[in-house]
């Protein structure tokens, strides 16, 4: 059967300090690139200043990590060392919705980072776009429709502009903000352009080579609901188990684990300070004992879960569990 949400695209890790975060990450063993961040003159004749969100990714050749903070305009000391600004271009008609734009999105992340400091971002990857926002609209899921923005390619890209298409899900839960649902920014994006994926960095330290699971922690009563939402989402059944509900995708999972299950699910692991709430992500490294290897040399408490992989716990990771499995071989062609 087919399906138009295919993979998990990336999940967003929103930190306070974006200088730490990026040690962390480099010690987790990715290369993440300096960030870059919104940039425009707050007067006429101005040098432009940043503004709304300074992120980075650490890429893989399908999905990635992105990791991001809030910026108060003008605020260069939050930005780490080589942070690129991107100075907003627009028609002069246009800028004001896009300033307007970039405001809501900011202040999403920062009412996420209200919540606690941690994963907030699900995107999931359709081929067709457009057919999954006619599915959701037909399900009665509310979004935003179908957002188009074009940005530089990175180098080496056989393009020089790239595309990106993405829907944001809007909550139905009272005072829910735009493009944000209870656990955060929910959403759909197209899927990753090869050439221009793979003309970014994707060979890092630790092996990894794909996003294969988010965990989304929710409370005992709700586990229920959640599924529902997000089978509505996905357009797909969950499947138990154990207390869980798992959501398989091509290659990758999101698995609901009850708030009781969840120091079962992520040994050690104490349920987040608001639910729900995503706990932590997967990834697919080549040589796990490898990765194992050199999370211990660089320090990093290291804990193991019940499917064999390890993790990295919440508490020495700003706020998310942060898991690695064995990747599965590479089939044989037929």
């Amino acid at each position: 059967m087919g399906y138009d949400i295919a993979r998990l695209h990336h999940v967003g890790h929103i930190v306070d300090d974006l200088a730490q975060a990026l040690t962390l990450y480099e010690r987790l063993g990715f290369v993440v690139p300096p960030p870059s961040c919104p940039a425009m003159s707050l007067r006429e004749g101005a040098v432009p200043e940043p503004f709304g969100a300074a992120n980075t990714h650490a890429d893989f050749p399908r999905s990635f990590l992105e990791l991001a903070t809030c910026i108060e305009d003008g605020d260069t000391d939050r930005l780490p060392a080589g942070t690129r600004l991107v100075p907003l271009q627009a028609p002069a008609e246009l800028l004001p919705r896009l300033v307007e734009r970039i405001s809501e999105t900011t202040a999403n992340l920062a009412a996420f980072l209200n919540r606690f400091e941690g994963l907030h971002i699900l995107m999931f990857s359709s081929p067709d776009i457009d057919a999954t926002a006619a599915r959701l609209t037909a399900a009665g899921v509310r979004h935003g429709g179908v957002n188009t923005v074009r940005r530089a390619a990175p180098p080496g890209a056989a393009t020089p502009v790239e595309t990106v298409r993405y829907l944001e899900i809007d909550g139905d839960e009272p005072g829910a903000r735009p493009g944000s649902v209870a656990e955060g920014r929910v959403g759909i994006v197209a899927d990753l352009d090869p050439d221009v994926q793979g003309a970014r960095h994707l060979d890092h330290p630790n092996g990894a080579v794909d996003l294969v699971e988010a965990v989304l922690c929710v409370a005992d009563q709700e586990l229920t609901a959640v599924q529902q939402r997000y089978e509505t989402y996905l357009g797909r059944p969950a499947r138990p188990e154990g207390p869980a509900r798992v959501l398989d995708l091509d290659g990758a999972a999101l698995t609901l684990v009850p708030a009781s299950g969840l120091a079962a699910f992520l040994p050690g692991e104490r349920r987040p300070a608001a639910l729900p709430a995503l706990a932590g992500c997967t990834v697919a490294v080549r040589d796990l004992a490898h990765t194992h290897g050199l999370l211990r040399r660089n320090g990093l408490p290291l804990r193991e879960n019940p499917s064999g992989g390890i993790f990295v716990p919440a508490d020495a990771a700003l706020g998310t569990a942060v898991a690695f499995r064995q990747a599965a071989p590479p089939t044989a062609p037929a």
